[in-house]
């Protein structure tokens, strides 16, 4: 397949990257230069945090950086599946909070794990809380002006795209849709596959790569231990989905980071993926 020339008519159109990805000694001002340097148009924080706002803000004026979304930083510690009330209490709350916070940083989404499936929560009991959580948090996401994008992760729920779409369409709102994680899906299945069930409910993207061989002979875990490009992910059929779909938007790499060597190569490697 050619590679596109216009970079806004490729389905990944604008890249970003995690904070925590970042691990050079700098202020917050130098890490957003840091990021802009290397060519990547935006940033996603995790929230509710504890950084600087007024510092965050005026690093993103300065170089002109987007927010393009948060990601929760308490659906792990707090899920909202949890048999405790108490704790579920407590991931609505903070859901709230990175919503205006969100709001507040020029962002679009918040990426939300909508549950857990463990030894203390079975998969009925998960989707019915996971159900009831996201409905009390669409009003606030209707009044603040954000929107949730939930995440498939290796939390044991949601294992099908057919499944995934379900959940959303139940609440006919357009404020909720999917954080879609390529790599994540490979344990299951074909991330071509999700793209085609899941279309325009799309509304972010994730990456990081990942190797069945590893898998295989290795265990699951291992698997993510592979650089952008070199796993067994087709980047070009999952380019050719997401174009399909009519996805054009932000992908956002989610891999181990490091120092400005180690970012510069990360961002080599998602433009030779982005370009497929």
């Amino acid at each position: 397949m050619s590679v596109m020339t216009n970079s806004n008519a490729r389905p990944m159109a604008k890249t970003s990257l995690k904070w925590s990805m970042i691990e050079e000694d700098l202020s917050i001002l130098d890490k957003f230069k840091l990021i802009a340097d290397l060519g990547f148009d935006g940033i996603e924080l995790d929230s509710p945090n504890e950084l600087n706002q007024a510092e965050i803000l005026a690093a993103r004026d300065a170089t002109g950086l987007a927010i393009p979304g948060v990601v929760n930083s308490a659906h792990w510690k707090t899920p909202l599946t949890d048999p405790d009330p108490a704790v579920r209490e407590a991931c609505v709350a903070a859901s709230i909070e990175a919503m205006k916070q969100a709001k507040t940083y020029g962002a679009e989404t918040m990426l939300l794990v909508p549950g857990v499936v463990n030894a203390t929560t079975s998969y009925a009991t998960a989707y019915d809380r996971a159900v009831e959580g996201i409905d009390r948090l669409l009003p606030h996401a209707e009044e603040i002006g954000i929107s949730i994008a939930l995440e498939n992760v290796w939390n044991n729920f949601l294992l099908s795209p057919l499944e995934a779409a379900h959940l959303i369409d139940g609440f006919d709102n357009p404020r909720l849709g999917w954080y879609f994680d390529v790599g994540n899906v490979m344990r299951y299945g074909s991330p071509t596959d999700w793209i085609e069930a899941l279309g325009s409910r799309i509304f972010r993207i994730d990456i990081k790569e990942y190797s069945l061989a590893r898998m295989n002979a290795e265990g699951p875990w291992k698997g993510f231990e592979v650089e952008l490009g070199e796993g067994d992910i087709d980047w070009a059929e999952v380019n050719r989905a997401l174009a399909k779909s009519g996805y054009n938007g932000w992908v956002s790499v989610e891999v181990p980071g490091g120092n400005r060597q180690r970012l510069a190569d990360i961002k080599a490697r998602l433009d030779r993926i982005v370009a497929l």
